[in-house]
């Protein structure tokens, strides 16, 4: 029996075209929602009537990832991702953005995201330890938590404070530039994950100064590990009984001197020697000075903020 319904393109003559404004909205919000949120603040909204309701929903913000492609210090970014937050109306389950952030910013997620599930950060240069500590102890859902190449001090006991305010944690990406021997030996890190994380089922230390004391306690203390990556943790001496352990236990295992290609970020391995009290020396980038912005108090609340209002100001 023949079906009674028909494809666009099976009853479409030549030269005849679909007009998208007539798409059902559920289907306009299936693609929309895939352009993410620069584009469809900067663009999709300012379509049609229609595009900037449906861009408006909070169902569109559930997820939101904003990466920085312009300058250091573009105040833009910060202020377009706290309008998405906004938008989100307490609803938002994942967030990821980068080249930019503060602790003021994770402070605004906190507050306002408390389905939050997954965070993720990279290049933030202006997170500190005590920002970080700050905006997650209000997270108590968090699953995943990305923290790759923020310049933090004192990094191991926002970890101890991380894993005790969320029991639910289960993928920990917390990576750096890797440094080649001689380098300072810490297991700080290493510690404070097998002390507060037990639940873990994926970490990524890339970059990471622990050694094979430390990498023992976080396989003694995080039974339910299946993916564990040790890139550039030239430390560990990744042989003989330790390295049958992991692999007997693990599930996915990547060794120190494994291959970088897919690894996202810069893979540049430094031969220099590292300080341990040195934070910054993990990330080689301009002075803060070079992109160092400030926001007013003003402008950090953009609870009624709109990206197209004063258009001129926001990018330059």
């Amino acid at each position: 029996m023949a079906s009674s319904s028909s494809s666009p393109s099976s009853t479409m003559k030549e030269g005849e075209y679909v007009n998208w404004l007539e798409l059902p909205p559920e289907l306009t919000s299936s693609i929309l929602i895939r352009l993410g949120a620069i584009e469809i603040v900067d663009n999709a909204q300012e379509v049609c009537r229609s595009w900037r309701r449906l861009c408006k929903d909070p169902s569109m913000w559930r997820r939101i990832v904003i990466h920085n492609t312009g300058e250091f210090g573009d105040p833009y970014y910060e202020r377009l991702c706290r309008h998405t937050v906004d938008r989100s109306q307490g609803g938002l389950v994942e967030i990821e953005f980068s080249y930019f952030g503060s602790d003021s910013l994770l402070s605004y997620i906190a507050d306002r995201s408390h389905k939050l599930r997954s965070l993720k950060v990279a290049m933030g240069y202006k997170i500190t330890s005590e920002g970080l500590m700050h905006a997650v102890s209000k997270l108590p859902l968090l699953e995943e938590l990305e923290v790759s190449y923020c310049p933090l001090s004192g990094e191991a006991e926002a970890l101890k404070v991380i894993g005790q305010s969320c029991p639910n944690l289960k993928t920990l990406k917390k990576n750096c530039v890797g440094y080649r021997r001689p380098r300072d030996e810490s297991d700080d890190v290493a510690l404070a994950i097998a002390e507060t994380m037990p639940g873990l089922c994926y970490l990524q230390l890339f970059g990471d100064s622990l050694t094979e004391a430390g990498l023992n306690a976080i396989l003694s203390a995080c039974p339910n590990l299946e993916h564990l990556d040790l890139r550039q943790c030239f430390n560990v001496n990744f042989v003989g009984d330790l390295e049958k352990r992991c692999f007997e236990r693990i599930k996915v295992v990547r060794p120190p001197n494994d291959s970088v290609r897919d690894y996202p970020f810069d893979a540049t391995v430094n031969d220099d020697v590292c300080s341990s009290d040195d934070d910054y020396s993990d990330v080689d980038i301009m002075s803060e000075d070079e992109f160092y912005y400030d926001l007013s108090e003003d402008a950090s609340d953009s609870s009624d903020f709109d990206p197209y209002e004063d258009y001129d100001d926001l990018l330059y």
